[in-house]
C-alpha cells in the first residue's frame, strides 16, 4: 500500500540560551532543559511527541498484520541450557508468550520440573523482571536479583528452595554485581552502592564497596570488606573460589577492560586483602584454581587472550614478566590466531571459546595445556552454555545460527558426543533462508566481515528494503545469533545484514583499540563503508536501506546519518548515546570514557565534537526517515540523549521523511523487557520502515 507524503508538524520544543565553553569553543545547548525527566515542561513536551509518533504510526493498516504475524511466530517454547548446583538441575523456560521467562528446577532430568520463581507473578503487566541468581553450594537457597521496569539497580532476595518461602533477608542498592555464596552457605559477599538521592535517575554512580551479609541479618549490619574512598571510579565484581577457600575481587575503573585482582584467605580469620594484579596493564578473569595455582583468561601480551597460571603464594608483578613460562606465571594455553573469549573447567580440563570471523569454536585442553578435541558443530553459529563443576563429566551447550533456533545438546566431556536435548519448534521453515558472509574493505582498507541473511532466490536488482545493523564498541562481539523479529522482515521480503565493525571484540584487543578515542571515525567508516558495498553489489538502495543499533549501536546510527545522510533511507537508533560531550555526566556514562574518550581532554574532545550526532545535525538537511526509540527508566542511556537529539533533528530536518521519537514508560535499557513490550516496539519499527519503503506485504504472509 501506498501512502500519501506528508509533511509533518512537530511540537515546538522551546530553546535556552545555555552555552558550554569547551577548551575554549563555545558550544550551545538549548536543548539541556530536557536532561531533567520530571518537571511538567518535560512531560508536556513527551505527551506531544509521543501523541505524533502515535498518530502517524496508527495510520499503517498492515502495522497489525505485523503485530499478529510477530505474536503468531514467537509463541513457541523457550528453554534455557540447564545447570547443575549440589543434587539439583535448574534451567528457564518460557512457555511461548509468558512476559518474562521462569526459573524451574529438577532433582534429576527427567523428573517433574518445579516452579522455583515465576517472575510474571510480581507484577501485571510484566514489568517486574528476575536479573540475576546465585544458588547456594548445598542447592538449599538461592539469592535471586529483580529488576523494576528495566532499571539497572537490582534488589536481591533469597528463597529456600524446597519450600518456596522468601527469607527475610533483602539487599538493596546493588548494580553490575551478582552475589556470591561462601562454601558454609552462611551468607553472600556483594558489593554496592550508597542510596541514590529520590528520584535521581541521573546521578552518577561512585564508591562501590564490597560486603558480607550473613543469613538471617539486617543489610544495615552487613559487614563492610573492603572500600576505596581514594579511588571513586573502582567497582567490584565478587565471586567465592569453588573449593570455598578465596573471595576474589575483580576491580574494574570503566569500561576498559584492563582490571585489577586482589583476593582474601577466606579460611584464616582476618585474613587481609592481597592484592595480586595490582597495576591496571591487561584483562584478568579468572577461569578457576587449584589450591594455590589460579588460571586466568588474559590479554596480558596476548591480545586474542591466553591462558596463564599464577602461583599466589609467590607472584611477581605483570610488569616483571616479560615474554612466556617467566617467574612463577606459567603460560599453559597460548595465544592464537583466533580470539579466545572464554575459559571454563569440566572434567578436569579446559573448555575454550574461540570467535574464528565472528562465529564459535570450542577446543577441549588438558588442564597442562596439552589439546583435547574440537568441538564438532553444526555449521556457523554461535555456542553458550558447558557449566558445571570442575569435576563434572557431562553438560550441556547450546547451538544457534542466524537461520537455526537455540538448539541445546547433551555433551559427554569423556567421549566427545555431542546428543540433541532439546530442539524448539518455531513456525518457519529454515529450508528457505541462508545466510552468507562476505569480506568487504573500509575506507582505510581493512577487511570487515559482513553477514547476509535473506530468503532463497532473492534478485540482486538494488530493490530489496534492508536493514544493517551494527555496533561497534567496548570489545563486544557481535556474532550470529537467532531472532523472531528477523524472520518477520524476511518474511516481509527484506534482507538483514550484520557488520562486524571495528571497536567490537571479534578479532581481540586490536580490533577493539581501532575503533575507540581518535580512532571513533574507523567504526562509522566501517558501518559506511558496509552500506556502499550493499548498495554497489545491488543487494538494496540508499531508498531501501535501513540502519540500526541500540546503545553504543545507536550513537552509530546518529553519526552516521549525520555524516552520510543521503545514503540510508531510513534510521532506528535505540537508546542511543547521542550527546558526546555530556554522557560522562549521568549514572555510569563517566566509564565510557574509556571507549569513547573524555570532553574535559582537548584532543578527546576535538574527535567527539567531530561526530557527536548532536551536535553535527545540520539546518536545511533532508535527512532519512528516523524514529527514535527511548525509554523513561533507562538508567544507564538516560533519555536525554534521545530527546535533544530528536528536538533538534526536527528543528534540522527539511523534507517529508518523518523524524520521531517513541518514549516508553515503565521500560529502561533493555534487559528484562516484557515479551508484548518488544513485540509492539518491533511492530511499530517494521510498520515505519514499510511506510517508507512502500513494502507490499506477500500474498502468503503470515500463512
Amino acid at each position: 500500500m501506498k501512502y500519501p507524503k506528508q509533511l509533518l508538524k512537530y511540537p515546538i520544543t522551546k530553546k535556552t540560551e545555555t552555552v558550554e565553553n569547551y577548551h575554549g569553543v563555545q558550544v550551545p545547548d538549548p536543548y539541556r532543559w530536557l536532561e531533567d525527566s520530571n518537571p511538567e515542561a518535560t512531560q508536556e513536551w513527551m505527551k506531544a511527541q509521543n501523541e505524533i509518533t502515535f498518530n502517524y504510526l496508527g495510520e499503517i493498516a498492515e502495522r497489525e498484520i505485523i503485530r499478529k504475524r510477530l505474536t503468531q511466530i514467537w509463541d513457541y517454547e523457550k528453554y534455557s541450557v540447564p545447570f547443575k548446583e549440589g543434587d539439583r538441575y535448574f534451567y528457564y523456560k518460557n512457555d511461548g508468550l509468558q512476559n518474562q521467562s521462569v526459573l524451574y528446577t529438577v532433582p534429576t532430568l527427567d523428573a517433574e520440573p518445579k516452579v522455583l520463581i515465576d517472575p510474571n507473578k510480581l507484577s501485571e503487566d510484566g514489568t517486574v523482571a528476575l536479573s540475576g541468581i546465585a544458588i547456594s553450594q548445598d542447592s538449599k537457597l538461592i539469592a535471586y536479583g529483580i529488576c523494576n521496569s528495566g532499571s539497572d539497580w537490582k534488589e536481591w532476595r533469597i528463597k529456600d528452595i524446597e519450600t518456596g518461602e522468601d527469607l527475610p533477608d533483602v539487599l538493596q542498592w546493588i548494580k553490575f554485581n551478582q552475589p556470591d555464596w561462601t562454601k558454609d552457605n552462611h551468607g553472600l559477599f556483594y558489593s554496592r552502592y550508597e542510596q541514590p538521592k529520590e528520584g535521581k535517575l541521573e546521578e552518577t554512580n561512585y564508591l562501590q564497596k564490597v560486603y558480607y551479609h550473613r543469613l538471617g541479618t539486617s543489610q544495615d549490619d552487613d559487614v563492610l570488606i573492603y572500600e576505596r574512598a581514594d579511588k571513586k571510579e573502582w567497582s567490584f565484581s565478587c565471586s567465592v573460589t569453588e573449593d570455598g577457600k578465596y573471595l576474589v575481587l575483580k576491580i574494574w575503573q570503566s569500561t576498559d577492560t584492563k582490571n585489577l585482582v586482589f583476593y582474601k584467605d577466606l579460611t584464616k580469620p582476618d585474613a587481609p586483602i592481597v592484592e595480586l594484579i595490582s597495576e591496571f596493564e591487561a584483562e584478568y578473569s579468572l577461569i578457576d584454581n587449584d589450591e594455590n595455582i589460579f588460571w586466568f583468561l588474559t590479554d596480558f601480551d596476548a591480545p586474542k587472550k591466553r591462558v596463564i597460571a599464577i602461583d599466589i603464594n609467590n607472584s611477581p608483578s605483570p610488569s616483571l614478566v616479560k615474554g612466556e613460562n617467566q617467574g612463577n606465571w606459567q603460560e599453559i594455553i597460548p595465544q592464537t590466531t583466533d580470539t579466545l573469549k572464554g575459559v571454563g573447567t569440566l572434567n578436569n580440563q579446559f573448555v575454550a571459546f574461540y570467535l574464528k570471523d565472528a562465529h564459535t569454536q570450542i577446543k577441549i585442553f588438558n588442564l597442562d595445556g596439552s589439546p583435547v578435541r574440537d568441538v564438532d558443530l553444526p555449521g556457523i553459529g554461535s555456542v553458550g552454555g558447558f557449566y558445571g563443576k570442575r569435576q563434572e563429566t557431562s553438560t550441556f551447550y547450546s547451538y544457534v545460527s542466524f537461520t537455526t533456533s537455540p538448539t541445546i545438546y547433551h555433551y559427554d566431556m569423556v567421549t566427545g558426543e555431542s546428543t540433541i536435548y532439546r530442539q524448539p519448534k518455531v513456525d518457519f521453515n529454515p529450508d528457505e533462508f541462508e545466510t552468507k558472509q562476505i569480506f568487504y574493505s573500509s575506507k582505510d582498507g581493512t577487511k570487515v566481515p559482513m553477514f547476509i541473511t535473506y530468503k532463497k532466490g532473492v534478485k540482486l536488482d538494488g530493490n530489496n528494503p534492508t536493514i544493517l545493523y551494527g555496533y561497534g564498541g567496548f570489545s563486544i562481539s557481535i556474532t550470529p545469533n537467532f531472532s523472531i523479529s528477523r524472520l518477520v522482515w524476511l518474511e516481509m521480503g527484506g534482507v538483514y545484514a550484520i557488520a562486524n565493525i571495528r571497536g567490537g571484540g571479534e578479532y581481540g584487543e586490536e580490533w577493539h583499540k581501532a575503533g575507540i578515542k581518535q580512532q571513533k571515525q574507523n567504526v562509522f567508516d566501517d558501518f559506511i563503508s558496509a552500506a556502499e558495498w550493499l548498495i554497489e553489489q545491488k543487494w538494496t538502495s540508499s531508498k531501501k536501506l535501513a540502519i540500526t543499533g541500540a546503545s553504543n549501536g545507536g550513537l552509530l546510527v546518529g553519526a552516521c546519518i549525520t555524516q552520510r545522510p543521503e545514503l540510508f533511507g531510513a534510521a532506528l537508533p535505540a537508546v542511543g548515546v547521542m550527546d558526546m560531550l555530556r554522557f560522562h555526566k549521568f549514572t555510569i556514562g563517566w566509564a565510557w570514557v574509556a571507549d569513547f574518550g573524555s570532553p574535559d581532554n582537548l584532543e578527546e574532545f576535538k574527535a567527539l565534537y567531530a561526530y557527536s550526532p548532536l551536535h553535527n545535525l545540520k539546518p536545511e538537511i533532508s535527512y532519512p526517515a528516523t524514529l527514535v526509540t527511548t525509554a523513561m527508566n533507562d538508567d544507564r542511556v538516560v533519555p536525554a540523549h534521545s530527546f535533544k537529539f530528536i528536538a533538534a533533528l526536527q528543528e534540522a530536518h527539511v523534507g517529508d521523511n518523518p523524524v520521531l521519537i517513541r518514549i516508553k514508560t515503565k521500560a529502561g535499557h533493555g534487559a528484562g523487557k516484557p515479551t508484548m513490550k518488544i513485540i509492539e516496539e518491533i511492530t511499530d519499527e517494521f510498520a515505519f520502515l514499510l511506510r517508507k519503503f512502500e513494502i507490499d506485504l506477500p500474498g502468503n504472509f503470515g500463512n
